[in-house]
């Protein structure tokens, strides 16, 4: 038996003092500002193990038990004064505005803990047949004492098939492997410490007590809970020189964390809860080859690929009928997380130039009779415009050696589904002062003129309310993208290097990243997909290429 401790513990302290000019600049005429924050972080993460591990007849036996706990405590204080006496010290002393009124001055301080109890069992025979289980009794410091603790769970098992006396023959063979297995995780994670309790916020009102709620808890919220099943097939060809993995999986997500949105005049804008289900189905597949393996040349290619479906299975019961619908997403019962939710646009009308959208027709009775056109934005609808899950995504990658030079390559693709170009929708706006300064894409060229009636693209008119929506999902994508390129040479001096062991010089590394993306509707950047949100920062620059080059010597 082995008994194992650990104790790991993180401490952070940060004094940031800010002094603002006050000789010239937008500080002047306050006398300059002071500011002066603190910060203090303390984890610790306890572990206690207790292992045994036996052999005996071909039987492998390995358990384990143990208790783990995790703490953090993080504290904060911020000043803030001005009109400084010493232009040089930036302490808030130092200033005198903050006798009448009063400083800015705030603090506050979050804690967080975990603890949980743990067991494993792992068993094979004759390094054939494989089987394992283990169990976790988790607690989280997020939930009200009574619905503190979760119970989580998994068992698994695998079969090494080519180590059968019924394979020994099939030398060709080198591994085939055969596996599956169920568990069960939680997730506590909401975006707040206490979303269990009531939190509010004390302001002054003429010098009493004003108390206002910030944040509305429930303590009926629990663990969020995800069931997983995997099963696959591993098998490798000719000494492994081709290998490959094939796996599907099932996860469903039940009792799922969600800050379910409320009507403001209730005192607070959202509720948290276990709100419903989701499911992930899908197969995963990876292929590896060694195409050329000799002393002077090495070639190999690997293949990952990977497709599944979201799927809502339920809601809670305030939003099963509508649904939850936000600026740009919506999740509906047999829809996905992943739907996109946007005022549907129309064209242009030829004869002002206006954009136009699609509004719904609605009869006294609040049904849909159909469609009109309108280009009134704030009044279009909203509709769901499908999934931006692509139908298959995944990246391939090869590799070359070859007398001192080497070269790599690594490619991702996704097809199918649908993104919002936003990069291209601001490079489409329509000339209002917030752009200033802003290209346009050349696209924009082709905008309606009373002599170019019939384009897609409205007049350009800095007035005119023209959204992001304006512009329609590009559609499919055929190839995500080149994601690396990496050429080097590796030179091997043996004249020089005669009584030095594994000299290696590499003279040269070129490497390029990013290339960008090739689709159906146009060249572009690498976007992710998402219900939400995929704007992309042009003020920002992805990482373009390098060059290096570098010695190593080994005795």
């Amino acid at each position: 038996m082995t008994l194992c401790t650990n104790i790991g513990v993180i401490g952070k302290n940060i004094r940031s003092n800010n002094l603002w000019n006050p000789f010239y600049g937008a500080s002047v005429s306050a006398g300059s500002d002071v500011s002066v924050s603190h910060s203090r972080l303390l984890t610790t993460n306890q572990q206690y193990l207790a292992a045994f591990k036996r052999t005996f007849s071909g039987h492998t036996i390995d358990v384990l038990a143990g208790y783990e706990s995790y703490n953090y405590k993080y504290q904060y204080l911020y000043g803030w004064n001005k009109k400084i006496y010493n232009p040089t010290v930036g302490e808030l002393d130092n200033c005198i505005y903050g006798l009448n009124p009063s400083p800015v001055a705030s603090s506050y301080t979050n804690t967080y803990a975990t603890q949980g109890f743990l067991g494993r069992v792992q068993y094979d025979f004759q390094e054939k047949y494989f089987f394992s289980a283990s169990y976790r009794r988790d607690a989280s410091s997020r939930f009200a004492p009574e619905n503190r603790w979760g119970n989580f769970y998994s068992v698994g098992g695998a079969w090494l098939i080519n180590k059968e006396g019924f394979m020994k023959n099939l030398t060709w063979l080198s591994t085939l492997k055969l596996k599956a297995s169920y568990g069960m995780q939680g997730n506590d994670g909401l975006g707040n410490y206490y979303p269990y309790l009531d939190q509010y916020s004390v302001g002054n009102n003429n010098g009493e007590f004003a108390v206002s709620m910030s944040y509305k808890g429930n303590r009926d919220i629990t663990w969020e809970k995800s069931q997983n099943i995997n099963a696959g097939l591993e098998f490798g060809l000719f000494n492994e020189r081709i290998t490959a993995n094939v796996e599907f999986f099932n996860r469903v997500s039940t009792d799922l964390l969600y800050n379910l949105p409320v009507a403001p005049s209730n005192g607070y804008t959202s509720f948290p809860m276990n709100v419903g289900a989701i499911r992930n189905r899908g197969v995963e597949l990876e292929i590896g080859a060694a195409i050329v393996n000799t002393r002077d040349i090495q070639w190999s290619l690997s293949l990952n690929a990977t497709h599944y479906k979201n799927t809502i299975l339920d809601l809670h019961e305030s939003v099963r009928e509508t649904g939850i619908k936000g600026s740009r997403f919506i999740y509906e019962i047999g829809g996905s997380l992943y739907d996109s939710y946007y005022r549907e646009y129309a064209g242009v009308d030829p004869e002002s130039g206006l954009a136009q959208y699609y509004k719904d027709v609605v009869d006294e009775q609040g049904n849909v009779t159909g469609r009109e056109l309108t280009t009134d934005y704030s009044s279009a609808t909203q509709y769901n415009n499908g999934t931006t899950l692509p139908s298959l995504m995944g990246g391939f990658a090869t590799s070359l050696t070859a007398y001192g030079f080497d070269l790599s390559a690594q490619f991702g693709y996704q097809l199918g589904g649908k993104i919002y170009d936003f990069g291209y929708e601001e490079l489409m706006h329509n000339g209002q002062s917030s752009m200033g300064g802003t290209n346009w894409h050349f696209d924009i060229l082709n905008a309606w003129t009373p002599d170019n009636p019939n384009s897609n693209i409205p007049r350009l008119n800095a007035t005119d309310d023209t959204q992001a929506e304006l512009h329609p999902l590009p559609g499919k994508l055929k190839l995500s993208g080149v994601n690396n390129v990496t050429l080097g040479y590796t030179a091997f001096l043996k004249k020089w290097t005669e009584k030095i062991k594994g000299c290696q010089i590499t003279l040269l590394c070129y490497r390029r990243q990013s290339l960008g993306i090739l689709g159906k509707t146009r060249l572009g950047s690498r976007q992710d997909f998402g219900g939400t949100d995929w704007a992309k920062d042009l003020s920002a620059y992805s990482a373009l290429r390098t060059i290096s080059g570098s010695i190593s010597i080994t005795f």
